[in-house]
């Protein structure tokens, strides 16, 4: 036996279906077990007494789920009673590859794809009495980050010479500025829109010590089982590395700032190739100390007092590797502590899937690396007019333009941001691009049309409509097919009541599937419309109020759900009838509504 199609036929089989195992379970009862007889009876009097809909069982079970979900750690590792005790700090070393079109201290070009070994000067390649040739141009996108950061560009910095031996290093030794870097101070906010740890809210400062020019190392390229090649072509990229202070909690946090960092550096264009592509690269430094202790007795970093002794996690290539190695650093440190066990300066891996670091070798000091300044080179110079012109001309920061996309657009922050930060910035550019296309249409129009949502209107639809289907068809952003200025066409006449929410969708998912072709091939939006018969013909207020007269009438428990108790949220039932009886595309719901709200007088 099948369920009618007509609601108020399926709500009363649904209860005949309910009534029928109720009165088997009370034959039962009153056959085999007396006692539980009025038990069942009392439960049944309550329940047909007022029967609960089964649509608002539904409701009130997800309300209950999503409050326990809220009421509970987001996570397990929250739950570790020992972090009561035990407090963690971190300290970040990020290695970013500068956007240059030529190496620190040779003419070579820089590369990312390029073929093995192809762009290796002889000084690269530590050929015997080559010298180190700065290159000026390199200093440029260095400084941009530095004052993105907020950071004192120092107007003499010098060059150190970093010394240890292996394989990816063909002089012996990395040039780098550890005693006198260009740039120092400086600080980074994070706030909960940057997916900080809940406990960290509302916002983190964290110091950057300092940011320091150096040489990049050979690419190591392993061929199993035992053999290594190595690509000369990353040799001598110009890096900066930023040192922030040990001012991190979290791992959570941790992670976060890694990222802002990378949007920062992306930003001014200082860094164009992100973490997933290996142009950035994370060093950790973990420490743990028991919390209320006193400093005395304890490490001291650049002014941080208090710290324990602290290990470093060395080439993290993700976000979430950064925050996975953090916490399972933290617990290891922790699991060494409380049996009694001393934790050891060293340095320490950790890969993918693993739950534990592993040692890879004692911690180096400043004696281990032989620091000595390099008799190649002399001291860098910045002139304070070429540091004003970068300042004046900086582009705008993330903060500023989710700030800006909020005031202009009216959406929230949190989606602003996402704008921002999806596809390079890509999304808000094509945002902006169809916000200006709908603007000049709308004002071309011989009727006046109303300015206000239009930001907040196309922002939806790029990020939730259009986003949303990309994300269905697996779609990389940088292929799809939709131009500006068709989904502009689609809004428009969204906006002028050409045709109803259903059809733009309809018609922006028929757009998002094609391949790409000429564009002449593609029919525009109004040859669609008219040729599919989709333009909206609107009811006129008298067939709205009969077909919402007539709704009501065949559903007498609704409305007096709504009259009566007051069940507002039910209005959008009646809506969601009217739609499906109209012809399509022709009742609007927001008319609907008004004239459902007018007839039951709510």
């Amino acid at each position: 036996m099948t369920a009618p199609s007509n609601p108020t036929l399926r709500l009363q089989y649904r209860q005949l279906y309910q009534n029928s195992l109720r009165y088997s379970l009370l034959g039962t009862c009153l056959t085999h077990r007396p006692a539980l007889w009025n038990q069942v009876r009392k439960s049944h009097t309550a329940i047909t007494a007022d029967p609960v809909p089964l649509r608002k069982q539904l409701k009130d079970e997800a309300r209950r789920k999503k409050a326990e979900k809220k009421a509970s750690p987001k996570s397990s590792k929250t739950l570790d009673p020992r972090l009561s005790r035990w407090e963690l700090t971190v300290g970040l070393e990020i290695h970013a590859e500068l956007n240059t079109a030529c190496k620190l201290f040779s003419p070579a070009a820089t590369s990312l794809n390029a073929e093995p070994n192809s762009h290796v000067a002889l000084f690269d390649a530590a050929f015997p009495g080559t010298q180190p040739q700065f290159q000026k141009a390199t200093l440029i996108p260095a400084l941009r980050a530095a004052l993105a950061f907020g950071c004192e560009v120092q107007r003499k910095s010098s060059w150190d010479r970093k010394h240890y031996f292996y394989q990816d290093q063909p002089n012996g030794y990395q040039i780098t500025q550890y005693y006198e870097p260009f740039a120092r101070g400086g600080t980074l906010t994070l706030t909960q829109l940057d997916g900080i740890e809940t406990s960290d809210c509302p916002e983190v400062t964290v110091g950057i010590k300092q940011i320091q020019l150096e040489q990049d190392t050979a690419k190591t390229i392993l061929q199993p089982p035992s053999t290594y090649l190595l690509d000369f072509n990353r040799v001598g990229t110009p890096l900066i590395e930023i040192i922030t202070l040990p001012q991190i909690h979290s791992p959570t946090t941790a992670s976060a700032c890694v990222r802002k960092i990378q949007s920062l550096l992306r930003a001014v264009d200082a860094c164009v190739v992100g973490m997933e592509m290996g142009g950035l690269r994370c060093d950790v430094n973990v420490s743990v100390r028991e919390r209320g202790t006193t400093a005395e007795g304890l490490s001291e970093y650049a002014g941080v007092k208090g710290l324990g002794t602290r290990t470093e996690i060395k080439n993290l290539s993700s976000f979430k590797a950064v925050e996975n190695a953090i916490l399972a650093e933290r617990d290891r440190q922790i699991a060494v502590l409380e049996s009694g066990g001393e934790i050891e300066g060293e340095t320490r891996g950790w890969t993918i899937g693993q739950t534990e670091t592993v040692r890879l070798r004692g911690k180096e000091g400043e004696v281990d690396y032989r620091y000595m300044p390099d008799p190649d080179l002399g001291p860098l110079i910045i002139g304070q007019d070429l540091v004003d012109h970068l300042k004046d001309t900086l582009p705008m920061l993330p903060d500023e333009t989710a700030e800006r996309v909020v005031n202009e657009y009216g959406i929230s922050a949190k989606d602003a941001r996402t704008l921002i930060s999806l596809d390079d910035g890509d999304r808000l550019e094509y945002t902006e691009a169809v916000v200006e296309t709908v603007m000049q249409r709308l004002a071309s129009l011989p009727e006046k049309q109303s300015f206000d949502k239009v930001g907040k209107v196309v922002a939806d639809w790029v990020l939730h409509e259009l986003g949303g289907l990309l994300t269905t068809a697996g779609v990389p952003w940088e292929t799809q097919t939709v131009t500006p200025e068709r989904l502009a066409d689609i809004i428009v006449h969204l906006q002028t009541n050409q045709i109803t929410g259903n059809t733009a969708k309809k018609l922006l998912a028929h757009y998002a599937s094609l391949q790409p072709v000429a564009e002449a091939a593609i029919p525009s939006v109004s040859k669609i419309i008219d040729t599919s018969g989709l333009r909206l013909v609107p009811l006129t207020e008298g067939e709205y109020i009969e077909m919402a007269q007539k709704v009501m009438a065949e559903n007498p428990d609704m409305v007096k759900a709504v009259r009566e108790k007051g069940q507002k949220g039910k209005i959008m039932w009646f809506v969601g009838q009217m739609m499906r009886r109209g012809e399509e595309g022709r009742v609007e719901a927001e008319k609907a509504r008004s004239y459902v709200e007018r007839l039951l007088e709510v």
